[in-house]
């Protein structure tokens, strides 16, 4: 039996991030302007600082100007507030980016707020949130897992979903609701799907296009997904494993890919397929962003 086509989102990444590196060059030649990213991260969680350097890495790999700014766990919102602000009215930032989760005591929604939706390039800001909704994105900021993983489903299908059924797995603002809105966009028929639907098996096996994001590990099997289907694995779950007598951590999706890859027609691993597309649509965002600011875009 044929095995499905493995997505491969670290080469379709790379050759995205070949592209913006292009395009900054070209932008600081013309227009003297290099595309600024600031990350904010509040304390020390392992998981938020590998994140953190990866993001920092792509940005100095694209020529973009890059700057890091790590608060204490302790760091009060007022704080948080200020720095922000200041970013907002730095010209040599772009793009702002505050990393997920904060503490307790910060307010998450407050806080991702207050950066100006023309720099939200996690396009996390209402203002971006409301214009993806009314289908337009001419100059708006796309979260970039979404954005990732709809040129991944492009790639293999097309720009036109005509006719397409699409299954949302995971109702999330971060995910679920904008990959739906944009398949939505692009003419498939979707179905956002959650923790509360019935009969979720049958539902997803009459999918075309299945994004799983709900960060359970192995959930989605095989008799779930229909004959052929394109299936986007979103999720990104540490798992304990047993390796030659020892305990290690492991990284897998939403999916069990060893039983889907014998049914789906194109599927993403973990890692290796949308983690990558998320970096590198937060590169191209900020790009944009830069580009808007010069008035070459939106």
């Amino acid at each position: 039996m044929t095995a499905a086509k493995q997505i491969d989102g670290k080469t379709r990444a790379a050759d995205l991030t070949a592209n913006i590196t292009r395009e900054t060059a070209a932008l600081l030649k013309s227009h003297s302007i290099k595309p600024g990213l600031a990350v904010v991260i509040v304390g020390d969680d392992p998981a938020s600082q590998v994140y953190v350097r990866n993001k920092k890495r792509a940005a100095e790999s694209c020529g973009f100007y890059s700057a890091q700014h790590v608060l204490a766990e302790s760091v009060s919102q007022p704080d948080v507030l200020k720095l922000i602000e200041r970013l907002n009215a730095d010209t040599a930032v772009h793009g702002i980016l505050v990393q997920l989760p904060l503490p307790d005591h910060l307010d998450e929604q407050t806080i991702t707020q207050a950066i100006i939706p023309t720099k939200d390039v996690d396009g996390f800001h209402f203002i971006n949130i409301g214009k993806l909704m009314a289908g337009r994105i001419s100059d708006a900021f796309v979260p970039c897992t979404p954005a990732g993983c709809m040129l991944l489903i492009e790639d293999e299908l097309g720009t036109d979903l005509s006719g397409k059924t699409a299954v949302v797995i995971g109702r999330s603002n971060i995910v679920g609701k904008p990959i739906a809105a944009l398949l939505l966009q692009a003419n498939a028929t979707v179905t956002i799907t959650h923790s509360r639907t019935q009969d979720l098996a049958k539902v997803v096996s009459d999918a075309d296009i299945v994004v799983a994001a709900v960060g359970r590990p192995g959930m989605v099997r095989a008799d779930w997904i229909k004959r052929g289907a394109v299936v986007i694995d979103v999720g990104i779950n540490r798992v304990e494993k047993i390796v030659d007598g020892k305990a290690t951590t492991q990284l897998t999706g939403d999916v069990d890919y060893d039983e889907v890859c014998v049914v789906a027609g194109a599927i993403t691993p973990v890692p290796g397929g949308v983690g990558p597309m998320t970096i590198a649509m937060l590169m191209a965002n900020t790009l944009r962003s830069a580009r808007m600011s010069a008035g070459l875009e939106g």
